[in-house]
Protein backbone atom coordinates (compact mmCIF):
# COMPACT_ATOMS: atom_id res chain seq x y z
CA UNK A 1 0.00 0.00 0.00
CA UNK A 2 2.91 2.42 1.01
CA UNK A 3 4.73 1.96 -2.56
CA UNK A 4 1.15 2.29 -4.44
CA UNK A 5 0.88 5.66 -2.39
CA UNK A 6 4.62 7.05 -3.52
CA UNK A 7 3.19 6.00 -6.89
CA UNK A 8 0.12 8.05 -6.97
CA UNK A 9 1.97 11.00 -5.44
CA UNK A 10 4.49 10.83 -8.66
CA UNK A 11 1.92 11.05 -10.77
CA UNK A 12 -0.43 13.72 -9.16
CA UNK A 13 2.68 15.58 -9.33
CA UNK A 14 3.19 15.33 -13.03
CA UNK A 15 -0.82 15.44 -14.05
CA UNK A 16 -0.90 19.21 -11.59
CA UNK A 17 2.44 19.91 -13.65
CA UNK A 18 1.00 19.18 -16.62
CA UNK A 19 -2.68 20.52 -16.13
CA UNK A 20 -0.90 24.08 -15.12
CA UNK A 21 1.05 24.38 -18.27
CA UNK A 22 -1.89 23.22 -20.33
CA UNK A 23 -3.83 26.08 -18.97
CA UNK A 24 -1.36 28.39 -19.57
CA UNK A 25 -0.45 27.45 -23.06
CA UNK A 26 -4.23 27.25 -24.09
CA UNK A 27 -4.47 30.87 -22.84
CA UNK A 28 -1.55 32.06 -24.80
CA UNK A 29 -3.00 30.63 -27.87
CA UNK A 30 -6.24 31.44 -27.71
CA UNK A 31 -7.69 34.28 -30.22
CA UNK A 32 -6.81 37.76 -29.28
CA UNK A 33 -9.67 39.11 -26.72
CA UNK A 34 -11.43 42.54 -26.56
CA UNK A 35 -9.95 45.41 -24.52
CA UNK A 36 -11.92 45.71 -21.70
CA UNK A 37 -11.17 49.36 -21.34
CA UNK A 38 -12.29 49.40 -17.73
CA UNK A 39 -10.23 52.09 -15.91
CA UNK A 40 -8.36 52.71 -13.35
CA UNK A 41 -5.04 51.07 -13.81
CA UNK A 42 -3.14 49.49 -11.36
CA UNK A 43 0.22 50.54 -13.20
CA UNK A 44 -0.86 54.07 -14.13
CA UNK A 45 1.89 56.40 -12.49
CA UNK A 46 1.13 59.07 -10.27
CA UNK A 47 -2.04 60.18 -9.56
CA UNK A 48 -3.80 59.33 -12.43
CA UNK A 49 -4.17 55.71 -10.99
CA UNK A 50 -6.35 56.73 -8.23
CA UNK A 51 -9.22 58.74 -10.22
CA UNK A 52 -8.88 56.49 -13.32
CA UNK A 53 -7.22 58.42 -15.45
CA UNK A 54 -4.31 57.25 -18.42
CA UNK A 55 -1.47 58.02 -20.54
CA UNK A 56 -4.26 59.11 -23.08
CA UNK A 57 -4.89 61.88 -21.30
CA UNK A 58 -2.07 63.18 -23.07
CA UNK A 59 -1.31 65.55 -25.95
CA UNK A 60 0.06 63.52 -28.57
CA UNK A 61 0.75 60.51 -26.05
CA UNK A 62 1.74 58.36 -28.95
CA UNK A 63 4.99 60.28 -29.21
CA UNK A 64 5.96 60.24 -25.68
CA UNK A 65 7.45 57.18 -23.78
CA UNK A 66 4.89 55.29 -21.73
CA UNK A 67 5.65 54.56 -18.04
CA UNK A 68 4.45 52.35 -15.66
CA UNK A 69 4.61 51.84 -11.65
CA UNK A 70 5.24 48.47 -10.15
CA UNK A 71 4.75 50.29 -6.95
CA UNK A 72 0.76 50.83 -7.48
CA UNK A 73 0.43 47.38 -9.26
CA UNK A 74 1.08 46.15 -6.19
CA UNK A 75 -0.56 48.18 -3.77
CA UNK A 76 -3.62 46.91 -5.95
CA UNK A 77 -2.23 43.13 -6.26
CA UNK A 78 -0.96 42.48 -2.63
CA UNK A 79 -4.48 43.27 -0.35
CA UNK A 80 -6.37 41.42 -3.21
CA UNK A 81 -4.17 38.39 -2.86
CA UNK A 82 -3.69 38.49 0.83
CA UNK A 83 -6.97 39.85 2.23
CA UNK A 84 -9.25 39.31 -0.62
CA UNK A 85 -10.08 43.16 -0.68
CA UNK A 86 -13.12 43.11 -2.96
CA UNK A 87 -14.98 40.15 -1.19
CA UNK A 88 -14.45 42.83 1.97
CA UNK A 89 -15.67 45.63 -0.13
CA UNK A 90 -18.86 43.80 -1.92
CA UNK A 91 -20.10 40.84 -0.18
CA UNK A 92 -18.86 41.22 3.38
CA UNK A 93 -20.64 38.50 4.81
CA UNK A 94 -19.35 35.99 2.23
CA UNK A 95 -15.83 37.29 3.17
CA UNK A 96 -16.09 35.68 7.16
CA UNK A 97 -15.99 32.50 5.19
CA UNK A 98 -14.01 32.86 2.25
CA UNK A 99 -10.71 34.86 3.86
CA UNK A 100 -10.19 32.40 6.60
CA UNK A 101 -10.53 29.38 3.85
CA UNK A 102 -7.74 30.78 1.25
CA UNK A 103 -5.82 32.04 3.86
CA UNK A 104 -5.45 28.40 5.49
CA UNK A 105 -4.55 27.74 1.79
CA UNK A 106 -1.39 30.02 1.66
CA UNK A 107 -0.69 28.29 5.17
CA UNK A 108 -0.89 25.11 3.09
CA UNK A 109 1.55 25.83 0.44
CA UNK A 110 3.73 27.19 3.22
CA UNK A 111 3.53 24.48 4.90
CA UNK A 112 4.52 21.78 1.93
CA UNK A 113 7.32 24.51 0.75
CA UNK A 114 8.70 23.91 4.56
CA UNK A 115 8.35 20.06 4.94
CA UNK A 116 10.51 20.29 1.38
CA UNK A 117 13.09 22.50 3.76
CA UNK A 118 13.25 19.91 6.41
CA UNK A 119 13.04 16.91 4.53
CA UNK A 120 15.96 18.06 2.20
CA UNK A 121 18.34 19.01 5.46
CA UNK A 122 16.78 15.20 6.97
CA UNK A 123 18.79 14.09 3.64
CA UNK A 124 21.66 16.88 3.46
CA UNK A 125 22.17 14.93 7.45
CA UNK A 126 21.67 17.96 9.51
CA UNK A 127 19.75 17.26 12.57
CA UNK A 128 17.23 19.08 14.24
CA UNK A 129 19.06 20.61 16.92
CA UNK A 130 20.82 22.92 14.52
CA UNK A 131 19.48 26.65 14.92
CA UNK A 132 17.69 27.31 11.54
CA UNK A 133 16.42 23.81 11.22
CA UNK A 134 14.46 23.90 14.43
CA UNK A 135 13.11 26.90 13.27
CA UNK A 136 11.74 25.49 10.66
CA UNK A 137 10.45 22.64 12.59
CA UNK A 138 9.13 24.69 14.85
CA UNK A 139 7.61 27.27 11.96
CA UNK A 140 5.78 24.00 10.65
CA UNK A 141 4.68 23.10 13.83
CA UNK A 142 2.89 26.12 13.39
CA UNK A 143 1.70 26.48 10.35
CA UNK A 144 0.44 22.97 9.68
CA UNK A 145 -2.07 22.96 12.05
CA UNK A 146 -3.18 26.42 11.03
CA UNK A 147 -3.61 25.10 7.55
CA UNK A 148 -5.86 22.86 8.27
CA UNK A 149 -8.25 24.03 10.75
CA UNK A 150 -8.87 27.50 8.92
CA UNK A 151 -9.23 25.83 5.34
CA UNK A 152 -12.12 22.94 7.23
CA UNK A 153 -13.46 26.20 9.00
CA UNK A 154 -13.96 28.52 6.30
CA UNK A 155 -15.06 25.52 3.70
CA UNK A 156 -17.94 24.34 6.09
CA UNK A 157 -18.76 28.19 6.18
CA UNK A 158 -18.85 28.13 2.84
CA UNK A 159 -20.42 25.15 1.99
CA UNK A 160 -23.65 26.22 4.57
CA UNK A 161 -23.43 29.93 2.80
CA UNK A 162 -23.89 27.43 -0.75
CA UNK A 163 -26.84 26.19 0.84
CA UNK A 164 -28.46 28.40 2.93
CA UNK A 165 -28.25 31.76 0.37
CA UNK A 166 -30.46 31.74 -2.03
CA UNK A 167 -28.67 34.17 -4.24
CA UNK A 168 -25.43 32.05 -4.20
CA UNK A 169 -27.20 28.53 -4.23
CA UNK A 170 -28.38 29.65 -7.75
CA UNK A 171 -24.75 30.03 -8.74
CA UNK A 172 -23.95 26.63 -7.21
CA UNK A 173 -23.52 23.92 -9.36
CA UNK A 174 -22.15 20.03 -8.29
CA UNK A 175 -18.69 20.60 -8.68
CA UNK A 176 -18.72 24.07 -6.33
CA UNK A 177 -20.19 21.42 -3.56
CA UNK A 178 -17.60 18.29 -4.18
CA UNK A 179 -14.84 20.57 -4.45
CA UNK A 180 -15.56 22.00 -1.10
CA UNK A 181 -16.44 18.42 0.91
CA UNK A 182 -13.26 17.17 -1.01
CA UNK A 183 -11.08 19.95 1.00
CA UNK A 184 -12.81 19.61 3.99
CA UNK A 185 -12.37 16.43 3.95
CA UNK A 186 -8.63 16.38 3.51
CA UNK A 187 -8.37 18.88 6.32
CA UNK A 188 -10.47 16.98 8.47
CA UNK A 189 -8.05 13.77 8.16
CA UNK A 190 -5.09 15.87 8.14
CA UNK A 191 -5.78 17.66 11.81
CA UNK A 192 -6.94 13.65 12.97
CA UNK A 193 -3.37 11.94 11.36
CA UNK A 194 -1.67 15.42 13.37
CA UNK A 195 -3.57 14.51 16.21
CA UNK A 196 -3.54 11.05 16.90
CA UNK A 197 0.04 9.92 14.39
CA UNK A 198 2.05 12.38 13.45
CA UNK A 199 1.63 15.35 15.84
CA UNK A 200 5.34 16.97 15.12
CA UNK A 201 5.25 16.34 10.93
CA UNK A 202 8.43 14.00 11.23
CA UNK A 203 6.46 11.04 9.45
CA UNK A 204 5.64 13.62 6.87
CA UNK A 205 9.39 14.95 6.53
CA UNK A 206 10.15 11.16 6.45
CA UNK A 207 7.61 10.64 3.75
CA UNK A 208 8.64 13.68 1.97
CA UNK A 209 12.71 13.12 2.00
CA UNK A 210 11.70 9.13 0.13
CA UNK A 211 9.87 11.54 -2.47
CA UNK A 212 12.72 13.41 -3.02
CA UNK A 213 15.48 10.77 -2.84
CA UNK A 214 13.29 8.62 -4.76
CA UNK A 215 13.00 5.80 -2.21
CA UNK A 216 9.85 3.66 -1.51
CA UNK A 217 10.63 3.67 2.27
CA UNK A 218 7.88 1.47 3.54
CA UNK A 219 4.77 3.85 5.78
CA UNK A 220 2.87 1.33 8.34
CA UNK A 221 0.17 4.10 9.25
CA UNK A 222 -2.71 4.10 7.61
CA UNK A 223 -4.31 6.93 8.47
CA UNK A 224 -1.64 8.70 7.57
CA UNK A 225 -1.27 6.92 3.85
CA UNK A 226 -4.94 7.89 3.83
CA UNK A 227 -4.08 11.80 4.45
CA UNK A 228 -1.18 11.73 1.71
CA UNK A 229 -3.29 10.42 -1.12
CA UNK A 230 -5.96 12.86 -0.30
CA UNK A 231 -3.33 15.59 -0.61
CA UNK A 232 -1.90 14.25 -3.90
CA UNK A 233 -5.08 13.61 -5.17
CA UNK A 234 -6.49 17.39 -4.61
CA UNK A 235 -3.28 19.19 -5.43
CA UNK A 236 -3.71 17.01 -9.19
CA UNK A 237 -7.37 18.19 -8.92
CA UNK A 238 -7.10 22.01 -8.63
CA UNK A 239 -5.79 22.81 -11.59
CA UNK A 240 -8.39 20.80 -13.59
CA UNK A 241 -11.41 22.90 -12.70
CA UNK A 242 -11.91 26.55 -12.02
CA UNK A 243 -10.26 26.52 -8.70
CA UNK A 244 -6.99 26.88 -11.27
CA UNK A 245 -7.66 30.51 -11.07
CA UNK A 246 -5.32 30.80 -8.28
CA UNK A 247 -2.36 30.59 -11.25
CA UNK A 248 -5.15 32.34 -13.64
CA UNK A 249 -5.66 35.18 -11.91
CA UNK A 250 -2.24 36.72 -13.75
CA UNK A 251 -3.83 37.13 -17.33
CA UNK A 252 -7.17 37.91 -16.12
CA UNK A 253 -5.15 41.33 -14.38
CA UNK A 254 -2.62 41.80 -16.33
CA UNK A 255 -3.33 40.95 -19.67
CA UNK A 256 -7.35 41.34 -19.53
CA UNK A 257 -8.09 44.15 -17.29
CA UNK A 258 -5.16 45.94 -17.11
CA UNK A 259 -4.03 45.35 -20.65
CA UNK A 260 -3.96 49.12 -21.97
CA UNK A 261 -0.86 48.60 -24.45
CA UNK A 262 -1.64 50.97 -27.40
CA UNK A 263 -1.76 48.92 -30.99
CA UNK A 264 0.78 50.97 -32.69
CA UNK A 265 3.73 49.53 -34.27
CA UNK A 266 2.99 46.14 -33.23
CA UNK A 267 2.54 44.05 -36.20
CA UNK A 268 1.89 41.03 -33.84
CA UNK A 269 -1.04 42.31 -32.86
CA UNK A 270 -2.13 42.93 -35.87
CA UNK A 271 -1.66 39.65 -36.91
CA UNK A 272 -3.78 38.65 -33.88
CA UNK A 273 -6.89 40.91 -35.24
CA UNK A 274 -6.67 40.63 -38.43
CA UNK A 275 -7.86 36.26 -37.57
CA UNK A 276 -10.19 37.13 -35.13
CA UNK A 277 -11.98 39.66 -37.82
CA UNK A 278 -12.48 37.05 -40.55
CA UNK A 279 -14.42 34.72 -38.21
CA UNK A 280 -17.90 34.42 -39.17
CA UNK A 281 -21.14 36.29 -37.38
CA UNK A 282 -24.33 34.54 -36.73
CA UNK A 283 -25.41 37.34 -34.55
CA UNK A 284 -28.46 38.34 -36.10
CA UNK A 285 -29.37 41.50 -33.85
CA UNK A 286 -30.57 44.17 -36.19
CA UNK A 287 -27.46 46.39 -35.34
CA UNK A 288 -25.13 43.77 -36.28
CA UNK A 289 -27.02 41.59 -39.21
CA UNK A 290 -24.55 38.63 -38.55
CA UNK A 291 -25.92 35.97 -40.84
CA UNK A 292 -23.21 33.44 -40.27
CA UNK A 293 -21.50 34.16 -43.65
CA UNK A 294 -20.36 37.87 -43.42
CA UNK A 295 -17.44 38.09 -41.41
CA UNK A 296 -16.66 40.75 -38.29
CA UNK A 297 -14.36 42.67 -40.81
CA UNK A 298 -17.99 42.91 -43.11
CA UNK A 299 -20.17 43.76 -40.33
CA UNK A 300 -17.56 46.29 -38.62
CA UNK A 301 -17.57 48.15 -42.02
CA UNK A 302 -21.27 47.98 -42.94
CA UNK A 303 -23.94 50.39 -41.40
CA UNK A 304 -27.04 48.28 -41.53
CA UNK A 305 -28.87 51.27 -41.57
CA UNK A 306 -27.51 53.08 -44.38
CA UNK A 307 -30.33 51.89 -46.62
CA UNK A 308 -32.81 53.43 -44.29
CA UNK A 309 -31.20 56.91 -43.61
CA UNK A 310 -30.55 57.30 -48.19
CA UNK A 311 -34.79 56.27 -48.50
CA UNK A 312 -34.93 59.21 -46.00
Amino acid sequence: MSQLTYVVAYAAIIVFVVAVLKRIVGYITNPIHVRWELYPVAHEPGERASYGGSYLEDVEWWNKPRESSLINELKVMIPEILFLKAVWEYNRPLWYFTFPFHLGLYFAVVFIGLLGIGSIAQLAGIGPDAALISAVHAVTNFVGPAAFILTAAGGLGLLYKRVTDAELNNYSSFEHFFNLILFIVTCAVAIATWLFIDPNFSLARSFVASLIAFKFTAVSEPLFLVQVLLVVLTIAYIPLTHMSHFFMKYFLYHDIRWGDTPNIDTPKTDEQIGVVLNYPVSWSAPHIAGDGKKTWAEVATFNPVAKEEKEK
